[in-house]
């Protein structure tokens, strides 16, 4: 099981704040946002990386900048892990989908040959579950079939803390490639200035 750090409530900065949103029928807070990979989609093709691994690279190192984004709630308050994986949708035959899960934290060549062996273990054993550490995991997801504007993410109740990622598929606008980049985070945990650094570390990851 990983282990994650206990964060004491008592020293927390965010203490009010984080008693304020679990009181909250709907905790979560969340954007969607057009993110400029122009640059990176020409690159991408010189070095023929592959579009999602590539790009779920990116989000994953990106969301793991963030201090926030690797903080959890369980019963007894605030977890905080040193590393996140990745939980994303691996799409399967009959048009379903199963549950692989990476570490985002290595070189992307490296990266791009372990992730494949994941994902073919994955398809050969399909499931929807989270696996033995769900709390560690970041939840993420692609729409490669539409743009979108907003986005309605499931959530369960009781409300869990992981982050929710997903983008969509990608499209030009006056010269640059777009892509909708979706993030849903609990708000007893991250608040608006994560969410911006998030996609800042995103775009700083998008330079290969």
């Amino acid at each position: 099981m990983m282990q994650g750090k206990r964060i004491d409530l008592k020293h927390y900065p965010r203490k009010e704040h984080f008693h304020y949103f679990m009181n909250m029928a709907y905790p979560y807070v969340g954007t969607t946002v057009n993110v400029d990979i122009t640059e990176w989609m020409h690159r991408r093709a010189e070095m023929e990386i592959p579009f999602f691994l590539g790009f779920l690279h990116a989000v994953g190192n990106a969301a793991n900048e963030i201090t926030a984004l690797r903080q959890r709630i369980d019963q007894e308050g605030i977890v905080e892990f040193e590393q996140c994986k990745a939980s994303y949708t691996v799409g399967l035959e009959d048009g379903t989908y199963c549950y692989c899960s990476v570490s985002c934290d290595r070189p992307l060549d490296e990266f791009i040959a372990y992730a494949r062996k994941e994902q073919e273990s994955a398809m050969k054993n399909p499931t929807i579950s989270d696996g033995e550490e769900p709390l560690s995991l970041l939840f993420i997801s692609s729409l490669p079939w539409l743009s979108y504007t907003s986005l309605v993410q499931p959530v369960p109740i009781p409300a869990d803390s992981n982050p929710r990622i997903t983008w969509g598929k990608y499209f030009e606008q006056e010269g640059k490639i777009l892509i909708p980049v979706s993030i849903l985070c609990h708000h007893a945990l991250v608040d608006g200035i994560h969410l911006s650094q998030f996609y800042d570390h995103l775009k700083e990851r998008l330079i290969i």
